[in-house]
């Protein structure tokens, strides 16, 4: 039987508005427990940003991380899939363009994101020793 993107995607987002301080999303980061953020204005996807984003692309920048804004610390060339393909697709597309995420997007707006921990652990990989490791649960 053929498993959808929807079968195993993450649908619990967390988005943060461009104009949001670095520092208020690596808080929320912390606070959710999450290595990645969507960037939306109202209910469109302008980006991605991820705790290595941060890191790279605004704080070895230097300047306040109260001033700087996550606008110019996220990803905004995005590649993205929809909840009704199939997962061989969105391994293709990771594999494609080398990223570890698809936002998964229905009608133009967000709705859930696919990682390859997620295509990991699925039942087909099992036996991986990726999907040994992302089935364990992270060290405090």
């Amino acid at each position: 039987m053929t498993q959808h993107v929807r079968d195993i995607m993450t649908s619990h987002l967390v988005t943060v508005e461009p104009q949001a301080s670095v520092t208020s999303v690596a808080q929320k980061m912390r606070d959710e427990d999450i290595g990645i953020v969507l960037v939306t204005e109202g209910d469109d996807l302008r980006g991605l940003v991820s705790d290595r984003d941060l890191v790279i692309r605004a704080l070895a920048e230097g300047g306040d991380p109260d001033d700087r804004t996550v606008a110019s610390a996220c990803s905004d060339d995005l590649v993205t899939i929809t909840p009704d393909e199939d997962l061989d697709h969105a391994v293709d597309l990771m594999r494609e363009h080398s990223v570890r995420r698809l936002p998964v997007i229905e009608e133009g707006h967000p709705v859930g994101i696919i990682s390859i921990g997620d295509l990991a652990a699925i039942e087909r990989d099992a036996r991986s020793a990726l999907g040994d490791i992302s089935a364990a649960k992270p060290n405090q």
